[in-house]
């Protein structure tokens, strides 16, 4: 028997898909451009389709007779036993194969924000905590665990990272971004994706683009974003991840910018991504956002004109089910009203990607794994070592911790003793089992109550809640300050509630109208200081809060941005002493709950200033964190030099671990440009490097700074890079420099192009 082209494996990519799109029928095209949202039956049969808002009616059985483009979520769904779920997944690919003319299996895909989203898996800390830990390379092994894990279960493309940068923090979202800093967010992001791609999953980089620039914080509220900020601040995050991590999906965004909806915009989708920035993968739908074209930006008024929008734009793939993309789109091609090219256009991308994953190899079977354990000791000891190094260590101005081990303490707060408390909004037991109650949560996720007596056997350690969440009841004031009277030192557990939709104090839909603490959390902290017993302030957030109220009344403030499963013995370890916190800032903490949005990358008329009786000065800027050793900066290389617009430079410090134990400092380079073209924040980091320094040990740290990390987005639009003046400013901090370079960069303005070095590379050497 002769095999097609089209299943050939020695045969280009591109001619097998040519070959295989010649023998397709419109139909058959069509349906590999959306996908069916099915879930796994609990027994371990055959799967089905869900039903959800604005999926259209289908009989699964015929519609899968023309192919299927993807499956959504067969296991982040309904609390699935892994073992069964995998089945599952397999009988559908089966039939999907066994049912279309060509045997083409679906693109299985799954939300792997803070870890495979399935019951019984691996919750790690949440993007926001990977910003804290400032280290790369461990996100990147989380990323290739999350992957593997994916591939073992049949999955193919994840939905993750978020590259969203944070522009106002009473965004819902915050929790799933990565900070405030472009740099930080692109560096950090890259690295998941190249994790993640590494076993061999799809990485989806999302919200393409803007989606963290809503107005008034609101999710969907449409994006005020400049042309400067969105080249500047929003864009760059993505550009590294494509063209440094290989990330080969895209998920455009739900909001619209200047009257244009990302999900209907070619220049975005088109012009920037494919043609500028040389994109060969696939761009996706968010969730239901084709169908939002119409629905809610009423930018369309048949589904067929959403359908052409958005396929115009670049949008491949319908997800996470058929509606607009399925027989209103046939439809609309042969009455002429869509160009049969685009639809070409689309399913040659979403073929090639497929073939790309070997799903058009005749040999294809899918992958049933023998044992499955979503959770093992690997996954927790990653998810541990993050945690640790994302907690923040804010404040501790008399050495209040490490806690004495035989101190009576009073833990006192409505997250000490809440497992959920560890967890962000896209965590399988936030995120899911809420529609599933009394469905056991599937992994073990210990307290930081737990945790701490763990931590402090010989502590006589007391509990009360005081207060919950978010409702507004204090009727237990009176027994948390009776718990704090009584003990040496009061632990208060306070923050977040992860959840969906305004359900929860933290998550999607879960925007708040300023930065004060939830509920009445912070009347309770007040109660607590006043006894005046030292207060320990334990916050486990999905966002900043506001935190000027308390300072200086405060024994020490720790912040652990929603720390994942091992979250708690991570907190009760620093508190304990047994970890040293090494976490940083990944965006400011603000000192007032008004006067925000505010970060730190803010030009003049952003910052303090005699124009306004508003200081939006932060309380602790982006960047900082505590240590419970100490380091001195020494022997710092970074002569006052010229150099041209092309050129590069090298600044280079000794760090010394002058204390009695082992620890992280985090040395930042920041870039300070005092007269450009256009306004530019008054700082913006553009390099870092994580030292872990035994006691007494050194290590210096080199930056090969180039001059495209300077550049920005003139008048006209152009990238360029500017002579003149600029300082290169190391720190602990946007707001703590240790040493400073300057430089006048000579010759011409130069505009810089698709290449342009868009990271710091840093060299470490140890005496």
């Amino acid at each position: 028997m002769t095999t097609a082209p089209w299943r050939d494996p020695a045969l280009p990519a591109a001619a097998r898909v040519d070959d295989l799109l010649g023998r397709m029928t419109l139909e058959e095209k069509i349906a590999q451009l959306y996908g069916v949202w099915v879930g796994a039956a609990t027994d371990g049969g055959g799967v089905a389709p869900h039903q959800h808002d604005m999926t259209a009616d289908y009989d699964y059985d015929e519609l899968i007779t023309r192919g299927l483009g993807q499956l959504t979520r067969s296991f982040g769904t309904a609390p699935v036993d892994p073992a069964l779920g995998a089945r599952a997944l397999a009988g559908a690919q089966r039939q999907i194969v066994a049912a279309g003319r060509f045997g083409i299996p679906a693109v299985a895909h799954e939300e792997c924000l803070a870890g495979f989203t399935a019951w019984r898996a691996t919750a790690y800390p949440v993007p926001l905590a990977w910003g804290a830990a400032f280290d790369p390379p461990l996100v990147e092994e989380v990323g290739r665990a999350i992957g593997r894990d994916l591939r073992a279960m049949g999955v193919h493309q994840g939905l993750a990272p978020v590259l969203d940068v944070v522009r106002d923090p009473r965004w819902g979202r915050v929790e799933e971004t990565i900070g405030e800093d472009p740099y930080l967010v692109g560096t950090v992001g890259t690295a998941y994706v190249r994790g993640l791609e590494s076993a061999g999953v799809v990485a989806t980089l999302k919200h393409f683009a803007g989606y963290a620039s809503s107005a008034g914080a609101r999710n969907l509220a449409p994006v005020r974003a400049g042309t400067r900020e969105f080249a500047d601040v929003t864009l760059p995050p993505f550009e590294m991840a494509l063209r440094e991590g290989g990330a080969r999906s895209v998920m455009a965004a739900y909001t619209e910018r200047d009257g244009v909806p990302a999900s209907a915009d070619p220049e975005l989708l088109t012009g920037l991504l494919r043609e500028e920035w040389g994109f060969t993968g696939t761009v996706v739908a968010d969730y239901f956002g084709i169908g939002f074209l119409q629905t809610l930006h009423r930018v369309a008024g048949t589904p067929a004109q959403a359908a052409r929008l958005a396929l115009d734009a670049g949008i491949d793939v319908e997800l996470p089910t058929v509606k607009y993309y399925g027989e209103t789109l046939a439809d609309a091609v042969r009455a002429g009203e869509v160009p049969a090219e685009l639809i070409d256009r689309a399913a040659r991308r979403v073929l090639l990607q497929k073939c790309d994953l070997g799903l058009l190899d005749e040999d294809w079977q899918p992958h049933v794994p023998e044992s499955v354990d979503l959770d093992p000791p690997a996954n927790r000891a990653l998810a541990r070592r993050l945690a640790e190094e994302s907690v923040v260590l804010l404040d501790n101005p008399d050495g209040l911790l490490p806690l004495s081990p035989d101190a009576r303490v009073a833990v006192v707060g409505p997250r000490a003793a809440d497992a959920l408390a560890m967890l962000g909004c896209y965590s399988f037991p936030s995120h899911v089992l809420p529609h599933h109650p009394g469905v056991e949560t599937g992994i073990d996720i210990p307290t930081l109550l737990e945790s701490l007596r763990a931590e402090l056997p010989d502590a006589k350690v007391t509990f009360t809640e005081g207060c919950g969440v978010s409702d507004p009841d204090p009727s237990g004031f009176t027994e948390a300050i009776t718990r704090a009277s009584e003990a040496d030192v009061c632990v208060a557990v306070l923050g977040d509630r992860a959840g969906l939709f305004g359900r929860g104090t933290s998550g999607e839909g879960c925007d708040v109208a300023d930065l004060s603490l939830p509920g009445v959390q912070g009347a309770l902290l007040d109660a607590l200081v006043a006894t005046g017993v030292p207060v320990v302030l334990v916050l486990l957030t999905g966002r900043p809060y506001a935190l000027g109220r308390w300072h200086g009344r405060l024994g020490a403030a720790v912040q652990a941005f929603f720390p994942g499963e091992e979250g708690g013995p991570a907190v009760a370890g620093v508190l304990s002493g047994r970890v040293n916190p090494s976490g940083r800032l990944p965006v400011s903490v603000p000192r007032v709950p008004g006067g925000q949005p505010w970060t730190y990358l803010q030009p003049p008329l952003g910052l303090a200033g005699q124009v306004s009786n508003l200081d939006p000065t932060p309380l602790y800027p982006f960047g900082h964190g505590r240590s419970y050793t100490a380091f001195t900066w020494e022997d710092f290389s970074g002569p006052d030099a010229e150099i041209g617009t092309d050129g590069s430079y090298d600044v280079s410090v000794t760090v010394r671990n002058t204390g009695d134990r082992a620890g992280a400092e985090v040395v930042q380079l920041y870039l300070h440009d005092p007269v450009a073209g256009v306004t530019r924040p008054d700082v913006r980091l553009i390099g870092y490097q994580r030292l872990e320094l035994a006691a007494t040990e050194t290590a210096r740290v080199t930056f090969r700074f180039h001059t495209d990390l300077s550049a920005f987005t003139d008048r006209s639009g152009r990238r360029v890079v500017e002579p003149g003046d600029l300082e290169l400013r190391l720190g602990t901090s946007s707001a703590d420099v240790r040493a400073m370079a300057r430089l006048r960069l000579t010759g011409p303005v130069r505009e810089t192009g698709a290449g342009r070095r868009l990271r710091c590379e840093a060299e470490v050497s140890r005496g």
